[in-house]
């Protein structure tokens, strides 16, 4: 028999108590034991609820509780929770959690932490909600050298694009729009500026490399530089704009960025669309492998959450190794240094000395003059491979020429993928 505890009932809280009750014969089934939901931790209290009896708002009680082995942390945020994790850990206590927070700013501390005490600290559905993705790293792509992960880990932010690039909203539409269905909150800045997208890509490199990686060194961008332009000008070029996390072995250091990408329609990347994500995982091995579903919700995160109880469940006595504890920080380099290709709009007063200047500057590229009626005054056009540093320096010449009014917007492009 064993006794959990869940850490916050919100929309992923109330989810796992769902699944534990709905499936409860099932899920004891696998795990080998009787699995007994002891108490909920909120600040709320929930009197209609058949399992009132449950709630408490003072968390010694679960902390000090001996009987209680599992706990399961879907509070969000840092703190409280990085104290509540860090007391359950030293208690010998399991630990699961969703937190993509936690376990981006102390997941190797605490991994740490679980490891000397012997006891399990599970973060499956911390990236990707109900994806199973950290546990396929650890064990079943084990036999492969990772050399890239690159993915779409925000759902709010992949649908906003999704609603520009199909049905032509402004992304203050797209925007107004996700937030009415709930995928974006009222302040949406974690996932629009990228944020999110960051820690998740953080989590997946430092596991992927076996060396912590930390997310405020992953050059991050997000889509609120967009427009309705931009998706224009990519579906002339057979292109689809994402943003997309990313991660890639340099030997000596990591390659780490979440930015918008124009990625070609063929890439399985550019059909992922709406709240739905997506991770490719490049092995020398295997080759590529794609893995995809909802990346968020209340039921899909609950899965991944509720898989990670079975699994503490059948290893009550047991610690499973989990990669990155032991690791040394891995070098990222800086997104200067980094080698990329953009795609470039530039405004004109004069079209053919802007031309020139344009091809004086990047060479004999191909310029992309678009057939819709709103867009004047301006071509496009993709630069070849160079560092970052002198693409941006090349830009900041366009853009002081007396034929040039503006470079309007940059966006990497990646056909790789």
């Amino acid at each position: 028999m064993a006794y959990v505890a869940v850490m916050g009932h919100g929309t992923v809280g109330s989810g796992v108590v769902e699944v534990l009750r709905k499936n409860k014969d099932s899920i004891e089934k696998k795990a080998g034991e009787s699995i007994i939901l002891k108490k909920i931790l909120d600040r709320r209290s929930f009197p209609d609820l058949p399992y009132s009896d449950l709630f408490t708002t003072d968390a010694e009680e679960i902390l000090n509780d001996d009987e209680i082995q599992v706990i399961v942390e879907v509070m969000g945020g840092v703190e409280p929770a990085y104290t509540y994790v860090k007391r359950a850990l030293s208690s010998g206590k399991h630990v699961v959690t969703s937190n993509k927070e936690l376990v981006a700013e102390h997941g190797a501390e605490l991994l740490r932490l679980a490891r000397d005490r012997d006891v399990n600290f599970f973060f499956e559905a911390s990236v990707g909600g109900g994806i199973p993705i950290i546990r396929p790293l650890n064990q079943c792509l084990a036999a492969n050298e990772i050399s890239e992960i690159i993915g779409i880990l925000n759902g709010t932010t992949n649908y906003i694009l999704t609603q520009m690039r199909l049905h032509g909203k402004t992304f203050e539409q797209a925007l107004k729009d996700a937030q009415e269905k709930g995928y974006a909150e009222s302040d949406p800045s974690n996932d629009i500026d990228g944020y999110d997208a960051a820690r998740k890509i953080a989590i997946l490199a430092s596991i992927a490399f076996n060396r912590a990686v930390s997310y405020r060194d992953v050059y991050t961008e997000g889509i609120s530089t967009i427009t309705r332009l931009d998706m224009i000008y990519a579906d002339e070029m057979d292109y689809a704009i994402k943003l997309i996390a990313m991660c890639k072995d340099m030997g000596d250091k990591l390659m780490a960025r979440v930015s918008p990408l124009m990625i070609p329609k063929s890439s399985p990347l550019a059909t992922v669309d709406d709240a739905f994500n997506a991770i490719l995982v490049r092995g020398d091995v295997i080759g590529d492998v794609m893995f995809y579903g909802m990346g968020a919700g209340k039921l899909p995160t609950a899965s991944a959450v509720v898989a990670d109880v079975i699994d503490a469940v059948k290893h009550l006595k047991t610690r499973k190794k989990e990669v990155w504890a032991d690791s040394e920080g891995y070098p990222v380099m800086d997104i200067n240094d980094v080698k990329s290709r953009y795609f470039i709009r530039a405004a004109y007063k004069d079209r053919s000395d802007a031309v020139n200047a344009v091809r004086e500057l990047f060479g004999d590229v191909n310029l992309v003059f678009c057939n819709d009626p709103i867009v004047k005054d301006e071509f496009g056009f993709i630069s070849d491979e160079e560092p970052e540093s002198m693409l941006n320096d090349k830009m900041a010449i366009l853009s002081d020429n007396d034929a040039v009014s503006a470079v309007i917007n940059r966006i990497r492009v990646e056909d790789n993928l």
